[in-house]
C-alpha cells in the first residue's frame, strides 16, 4: 500500500505508536495521532516527532468525524483489539495493522521472528548476538524495546532483521513473513487480554501463518502445545530438546548441545563453556543455534558467540555477592511459568521475593516447584494475599508481607545466611507499582547495591 497522502490514524502515544509516526512521516503519510489521555499535551511530543508535518492530535473520545476520514489504523501493542473503538474502526472496513506489520512492509533484508511465552528476550538477544558475528548489517528489534518502525527505513537487501514478537503484536499481523521462526514455549500468560488457552496459542501460532515449506519454524520438543502445533504448521520444523536425543534437530546430552542432520551428529558446545545459568537457559541457546544453522551461520561463528553471550539485564542477572548472600535480578520473571524456570536453576538456599499485578494466573505449580530451595517468601503487590493463601495450601508457611520492594529487599538480606541467595522473580507482571519490569529490576539492584554502603 502506497501511503504518501493516505490519512493514517495512529492508536497509541506509546514509544510504539511514537515510532511508527516517524516511519509514516518518511513515508509521506498525514498522520492523526489518538490517544484516550485527554490531558495528551502535543509539546510534549515535539522532541520525538514533527509535529509540523502533516500531523494531527486527537485526545479523549475518538468522535466519528474522525474515524470517517481514516484509510489505515497503526494499533500500539498496549491497545486490546477488542475496545470499543477499534471495533469501530473495523466495522467501517479500515485496515488495521501493528507497528510490526507496518515496520514489516516498508523494510527491506531478511527477518527473524521469535516468540514464546518466556526466553524471547534471552534468544532474541543471543540469535543477535551470533548474527553479528557473522552478518554486517544486523538489528535486534520488537518486544525486546528496539521498535522495528525506528530502523525499518535504514534496511537494505543485505539486512538481517531479528524481531522479538510478544502476542500483543501478533494479533495484529497481516503479511508479516519471517525467514525462520521459533516458538520457545506455551504456557498460561496474560488471559486477562486474550481471554482463552485456545486463543492464546492460536494467536502465538500466528507467527507462521504466512510461512510455506520454503521457510522453517524452530519448536521446543517438550512442549506437548507445540508438538501438536507442528503437525499442522505449513513450514518445516526444527525441534530441539532438553529431555532426550533426537534423530533429527538440536538436544541436550551430559551437558553437550548436539546437532542432528542426515544421521551425522555435530556437537555445538558444553553447557559449562557458556556464562548461561539453567536449563530454561539451555534451550534458550537450542533455539538460537537452530536459527542460526537455517540462516547460515557456520558452527564455528555459532560456538564463539554463544560461549561468549552474558544473560540479559533482568533475566537471571547476577546482582552483587553481599556477606556471603549472593542476589539475582529476574524480574523479568513476570508469569509462574518463568518464575518456575528461575527457581529450579538455583543451586543454593534460597529467599525469594515474588508478587505484583494479578494477569489472572494461578501459581499452584510456582510453589510446587520450590522443592525445599525456597527458605523465605517475601510478598508484595496486588497479588500477594493470592500468592500466600497458594503457598499456605501446599504447606508452604515461611511467608513475609511487605509494602515495598526496598522493604523486601531489607528483610530477604535480614533473613539470608552466608551461603544463600536472594531471587527477584515476581511470577507476575509489575503494573501499578513500577512503569514496567525493568524499573522494578533497576530498583532491586539500586537497593542491594545500597548496602554496600
Amino acid at each position: 500500500m502506497q501511503l504518501k497522502d493516505k490519512k493514517v490514524l495512529v492508536f497509541g502515544a506509546g514509544k510504539s505508536g511514537i515510532s511508527a509516526i516517524r516511519l509514516l512521516q518518511k513515508l509521506e503519510a498525514s498522520v492523526i495521532l489518538y490517544d484516550s489521555n485527554d490531558t495528551l499535551d502535543v509539546s510534549h511530543l515535539q522532541d520525538q516527532i514533527d509535529i509540523e508535518k502533516r500531523f494531527m492530535l486527537v485526545t479523549g473520545e475518538l468522535a466519528d468525524q474522525f474515524m470517517d476520514m481514516v484509510e489505515l489504523v497503526i494499533l500500539s501493542p498496549g491497545i486490546p483489539i477488542d475496545l470499543p473503538e477499534v471495533e469501530r474502526l473495523r466495522a467501517r472496513n479500515i485496515p488495521i495493522w501493528g507497528e510490526i506489520e507496518l515496520a514489516y512492509r516498508y523494510s527491506k533484508g531478511r527477518v527473524i521472528g521469535i516468540t514464546g511465552t518466556n526466553g524471547k528476550t534471552t534468544t532474541t538477544s543471543l540469535v543477535g548476538h551470533i548474527m553479528k558475528t557473522y552478518f554486517k548489517e544486523v538489528y535486534v528489534v520488537g518486544n525486546i524495546g528496539n521498535p522495528y518502525t525506528d530502523i525499518a527505513f535504514d534496511t537494505s537487501d543485505e539486512t538481517v532483521v531479528v524481531a522479538e514478537i510478544s502476542s500483543f503484536q501478533l494479533e495484529t499481523i497481516d503479511q508479516f513473513k519471517p525467514v525462520v521462526s521459533s516458538i520457545l514455549n506455551i504456557s498460561p500468560d496474560h488471559l486477562n487480554r486474550h481471554h482463552t488457552m485456545e486463543n492464546y496459542i492460536h494467536i502465538k501460532e500466528n507467527i507462521t501463518k504466512n510461512q510455506t515449506e520454503s521457510e522453517l519454524c524452530v519448536l521446543n520438543y517438550e512442549d506437548e502445545i507445540l508438538r501438536a502445533m507442528a503437525k499442522r504448521l505449513k513450514t518445516r520444523v526444527m525441534f530441539f530438546s532438553s529431555e532426550r536425543r533426537l534423530k533429527e534437530g538440536l538436544y541436550l546430552e551430559r551437558d553437550n548441545i548436539l546437532y542432528a542432520e542426515n544421521g551425522s551428529v555435530q556437537k555445538i558446545c558444553n553447557v559449562n563453556e557458556m556464562k548461561l545459568l539453567g536449563k530454561h537457559n539451555y534451550e534458550n541457546v537450542m533455539a538460537a543455534v537452530g536459527i542460526a544453522i537455517t540462516i547460515g551461520v557456520p558452527f564455528d561463528y555459532i560456538k564463539e558467540a554463544v560461549t561468549s553471550f552474558h544473560a540479559v539485564e533482568h533475566r537471571m542477572e547476577y546482582v552483587e555477592t553481599i556477606a556471603g548472600v549472593t542476589y539475582y535480578n529476574d524480574s523479568k520473571g513476570t508469569n509462574p511459568d518463568a518464575a518456575i524456570k528461575a527457581v529450579q536453576a538455583m543451586r543454593r538456599p534460597t529467599i525469594l521475593i515474588g508478587g505484583g499485578y494479578d494477569k489472572g494466573l494461578e501459581f499452584d505449580e510456582w510453589i510446587e516447584s520450590f522443592d525445599n530451595k525456597i527458605k523465605y517468601l517475601v510478598l508484595l503487590g496486588q497479588t500477594s494475599e493470592k500468592i500466600a493463601q497458594t503457598a499456605r495450601k501446599h504447606g508452604f508457611h515461611n511467608i513475609i508481607k511487605v509494602n515495598s520492594l526496598k522493604d523486601a529487599v531489607r528483610i530477604s538480606a535480614e533473613k539470608a545466611e552466608p551461603g544463600d541467595a536472594v531471587l527477584l522473580s515476581p511470577a507476575c507482571a509489575s503494573w501499578g507499582m513500577f512503569e514496567n519490569y525493568e524499573q522494578r529490576g533497576k530498583l532491586f539492584k539500586e537497593y542491594v547495591r545500597e548496602m554496600l554502603n
